[in-house]
């Protein structure tokens, strides 16, 4: 089975506690990613994710609160060296759809519900002769 670290994105979208529901709305959109990392300094102290978003424009208006007012604080994390069943065990079982990914304390990458669809649509796909 695939582990986490091969499937996950390292390249992450990270934004403030204080900013903007539609400032880091539009980072997101702009990246085409579907959840921001909260950190201060290099710990990570939250995620942000599209359901955020969603939860805030339902509520109010995305200019009257901050990231930190809508994030998950302390988000699971998963180690890069875990397998993909067990991120997607997590993922199920904690009704998440972004999971960070960990090297003991630095968070070094992030999957998704997609990343781990396409390790089944790769294992199912047929294989040539």
């Amino acid at each position: 089975m695939a582990t986490v670290e091969t499937i996950m994105t390292s390249d992450l979208l990270r934004v403030g506690a204080g900013s903007t529901l539609r400032d880091a709305a539009r980072e997101m959109d702009a990246r085409r990613v579907g959840a921001a990392l909260v950190f201060e300094g290099e710990r990570l102290v939250g995620i942000f994710t599209e359901r955020d978003v969603m939860r805030a424009v339902a509520r109010g208006d995305l200019d009257a609160g901050t990231v930190s007012d809508w994030m998950t604080h302390h988000p699971e994390t998963i180690e890069s060296s875990d397998t993909t069943g067990h991120a997607a065990a997590m993922m199920i079982h904690g009704g998440f759809r972004h999971l960070p990914v960990a090297d003991g304390e630095k968070v070094v990458g992030i999957i998704s519900i997609r990343d781990l669809m396409r390790v089944v649509l790769d294992d199912e796909a047929p294989r040539g002769a």
